[in-house]
């Protein structure tokens, strides 16, 4: 897959002004109409690793990591094969149309069966497959992730803000980023608290772990949970920026960074680069009209 060129969108608010703060949206939700956010980043090195096997990988009914996968998979000329969580239901979501669209495999099972996917996938067997981590997680997908800055010239910004789900961008991008940037994650799932329950392994180094932090209490709920006080963010933040987010992943980080300006949490003369992740499809599964975009 060739590299993409990023682009970056000053976040134009008066909370920033008035604290005399400095903010770029790095805007890899722009990259590709399929491939897009930080999809990109976390997937070619797991294809570079898969060389011409099939690929096998996981997710829910409504999940960006199936799409992509599929998508990069039909371009690599790859077949694909997706354990989806849950029974399968008379209509399948657009997601998932999409996913098989592409040419994906997909193969239902229970969500116990999910919770044990790994002894699933032995009692299965896939003999020749190679297997994608959930959200396109593992090593690869850290390097991987770890080249998002390497398209940029990183080392003016203060803060680098990132949501965190699987933890896999965050972490390629503390790894990547200079000494003295703070690089601070938003998980959008319950109990991700602690830079150790992100960073299990122990990629990082002690001089990167004391620079990554963690803004927990933003999930609302939990993964994928989008209460009404969110949504009404999300199109307040369009209208204000023109900049779309998603339920998932997005609309929570922004939501995190604006309360942060309201606490004054970034010293004056901060420059903040936020990292917009894509997974503006995930919006697809809400109710016609309920977004402004």
């Amino acid at each position: 897959m060739k590299p993409p060129a990023l682009q970056s969108d000053p976040l134009n608010l008066p909370e920033l002004t008035a604290q005399h703060i400095e903010a770029d949206v790095l805007r890899l939700d722009l990259l590709h109409p399929v491939l897009s956010g930080n999809k990109w980043f976390k997937l070619h090195r797991h294809l570079e690793l898969a060389g011409h096997s099939r690929l096998l990988t996981f997710g829910g009914a409504w999940s960006n990591h199936l799409v992509a996968t599929a998508f990069a998979a039909q371009q690599a000329g790859l077949p694909s094969i997706g354990i989806i969580r849950g029974e399968r239901s008379s209509t399948l979501s657009a997601t998932l149309q999409e996913a098989a669209g592409y040419g994906m495999q997909l193969e239902f099972i229970t969500r116990e069966q999910y919770a044990q996917k790994t002894q699933y996938l032995k009692d299965r067997r896939y003999p020749g497959a190679y297997i994608i981590p959930e959200g396109g997680g593992g090593l690869p997908g850290i390097i991987g992730s770890e080249t998002i800055l390497s398209k940029i010239d990183a080392r003016s910004y203060t803060h680098i803000l990132c949501a965190v789900g699987t933890g896999t961008t965050f972490l390629g991008l503390v790894r990547a980023s200079h000494p003295g940037t703070l690089v601070i994650g938003v998980p959008v799932l319950k109990g991700l608290e602690t830079i150790s329950a992100i960073d299990r392994t122990g990629i990082l180094t002690p001089e990167q772990a004391g620079r990554a932090r963690l803004l927990p209490g933003y999930h609302f709920g939990g993964y994928a949970r989008h209460p009404g006080e969110l949504l009404d963010f999300i199109n307040e933040l369009y209208t204000r920026s023109a900049i779309p987010t998603d339920i998932v992943y997005t609309g929570k980080l922004f939501y995190a960074v604006t309360d942060s300006l309201r606490r004054h949490f970034f010293p004056a003369h901060s420059r903040l680069l936020i990292i917009h992740s894509g997974g503006l499809q995930g919006n697809r599964s809400l109710a016609p009209g309920r977004l402004l975009f």
